[in-house]
């Protein structure tokens, strides 16, 4: 499935621990619009600069009435040792380690050669429905600025 494939359909339920080890659910956001915000790998420098443009913006998601997470394949205490290095402390970074890559998986955004997701952004409405979804380069950082007009147009 490629990633436009996924405009209009049901977002897949997810439950993934963040980097603090706390259960996360797409249903916990019921009523929220949520960014799916993927990455290959912590530690790296795009996926760096990619996870503080979130954290830096936190509080515009949240005028918009949108919860932004940042997801990859490594595993909690990785995330969690990322997060304190990069000073992450709004953004839930959620680790899709294990089933490996499972969720990026159920998108259709893993990259089996790789061992990692691709870099995605993928836009679930209220209803929790997917209205958007981008992939970029894997040494591109996603324009937030391209983001939040899509976010403000659902």
């Amino acid at each position: 499935m490629t990633i436009e494939k996924l405009m209009n359909t049901e977002a897949p339920q997810f439950n993934l621990k963040d980097q603090d080890g706390n259960n996360v659910s797409l249903s916990d956001f019921a009523g929220q619009k949520v960014l799916l915000s993927f990455h290959p790998l912590a530690w790296t420098g795009p996926c760096q600069t990619q996870m503080e443009d979130l954290e830096g913006h936190y509080s515009l998601f949240d005028e918009y009435d949108t919860v932004p997470l940042g997801i990859s394949v490594d595993a909690t205490p990785c995330k969690k040792a990322w997060a304190k290095e990069i000073d992450i402390t709004n953004l839930k970074m959620l680790s899709d380690f294990w089933p490996h890559g499972g969720l990026a998986k159920n998108l259709g955004i893993f990259r089996e050669d790789d061992g990692f997701s691709e870099r995605a952004n993928i836009l679930i409405d209220a209803s929790g429905k997917i209205v958007w979804a981008k992939n970029y380069a894997i040494d591109d950082v996603p324009d937030l600025e391209e983001v939040f007009e899509v976010i403000k147009n659902h």
